[in-house]
């Protein structure tokens, strides 16, 4: 069995995945609160208020550490620029999701945060496959995944999104250590 840390921190060239703290609340409620990050995810609500940084700060420091973790991405010069998120969801394996904040999006740090988050998932979580999906019109996020080494499955399956009201086509894709 392996010992999940509570709180890790894992860095790459320009970033560090660390758990959300209090101090980051404002600065996630003023990323996260834009339309086109939220309607390309299944949670995210739109508005995104503090209260709702709050409470998801609040959510991840309830995780189950064997079950679900969440990092901050950090940037070495802007601060926190989105997060990532792995989770047990009853599929194949964990399944993986994340946004990055407009301001920042086109500069790779997603793709970057996700082969961190990959490798981490390996190693320290002792996890073989990961499972993710993007919404059809999400193509960015496809090409993010394949950067990752994310294979397309063929399965397109219904995705409730909270912050469009309704359901997205999602495309279904997997990742094998």
């Amino acid at each position: 069995m392996c010992v999940i840390e509570p709180s890790p921190v894992v860095e790459t060239r320009r970033l560090a995945l660390r758990s959300p703290q209090a101090q980051d609340v404002t600065r996630l409620a003023a990323l996260a609160n834009d339309f086109d990050i939220a309607r390309m995810t299944l949670r995210m609500p739109h508005p995104f208020s503090v209260q709702d940084a709050e409470d998801f700060v609040l959510q991840v420091a309830g995780q189950d550490p064997e079950r679900a973790r969440t990092f901050l991405i950090e940037h070495e010069d802007h601060g926190a620029v989105g997060v990532l998120g792995l989770f047990e969801a009853g599929d194949l394996g964990p399944e993986v999701g994340y946004w990055i904040g407009r301001p920042f999006w086109g500069r790779g740090y997603a793709t970057e945060a996700l082969a961190a988050g990959l490798v981490w998932a390996s190693r320290n979580w002792r996890r073989r496959a990961l499972v993710a999906g993007h919404f059809e019109d999400n193509p960015a996020s496809g090409r993010v995944l394949e950067k990752a080494g994310f294979l397309y499955t063929g399965e397109v399956r219904p995705g409730f999104s909270r912050a469009r009201g309704g359901e997205a086509r999602t495309r279904r894709m997997i990742w094998l250590a």
